[in-house]
């Protein structure tokens, strides 16, 4: 009898206790949730969130304080003149602040200041095309200097960003999209990097006996 009663007395005591075991476990178990999905989005990498070449704008060319790049609390953002009302008349485009700006300093539209304190200041147009061949199929890249010192200094890319030395320059897509070399004007001040805007340096198709150019290791395969 005695040990039929502790055996009762036992039962009773997991019966009571295995809901307290159960709400404990569940609230570790929503702890450790908690410390798992923190760890997990502090681990995502947020290298790319800066590049603008990456973003859709959802407002096209919204005012400067609802744009996400000027300060909405500073006073003088809303001093501003909106884009909109700024580019009215101008030469349209498909992409970036969709403003075509070649055609519009062309047109005599826009007459940029080349010296800040000096208005009567000429700039130093170079009209020079640097082709840069490309291994793929697509077209290869011209720079076009005569857009570009219309309204900049020779200083402001050079030495800097390029050297100007013939195949001193490594330039790839990836360094683009990143803000390096041409991405650090395209996609902040000038047309961003998107499908539609391929064709404005990919601008020399390829000779019509064109071929892919061979690799190193198949030139060196003698069973080729």
């Amino acid at each position: 009898m005695i040990i039929i009663k502790q055996t009762r007395f036992l039962s009773l005591a997991l019966l009571l206790a295995v809901p307290f075991m159960a709400t404990q476990v569940q609230a570790s178990a929503d702890s450790l949730s908690g410390v798992t999905a923190v760890n997990v989005a502090s681990s995502v990498s947020a290298a790319n969130t800066f590049n603008r070449n990456l973003k859709k704008d959802k407002v096209r060319n919204a005012a400067p304080p609802e744009d996400g790049i000027h300060d909405p609390a500073n006073d003088s953002t809303h001093v501003l003149q909106p884009p909109l009302e700024a580019f009215e008349g101008f030469p349209p485009s498909d992409f970036g602040n969709y403003v075509d700006w070649v055609k519009t300093l062309d047109d005599g539209i826009i007459q940029p200041r080349w010296d800040r304190k000096d208005p009567t200041e000429e700039p130093f147009v170079m009209d020079l095309d640097i082709v840069r061949p490309v291994k793929a199929s697509v077209p290869d890249v011209v720079f076009p200097h005569r857009q570009h010192t219309m309204w900049l200094a020779c200083s402001n890319c050079h030495p800097a960003i390029f050297i100007p030395q013939q195949q001193a320059n490594q330039i790839n897509m990836s360094a683009i999209l990143l803000g390096q070399k041409c991405g650090v004007c395209h996609g902040k001040v000038s047309f961003p990097i998107t499908t539609k805007s391929c064709k404005k340096c990919h601008s020399k198709p390829k000779p019509a006996d064109w071929e892919p150019p061979l690799s190193e290791a198949t030139l060196k395969n003698p069973w080729r």
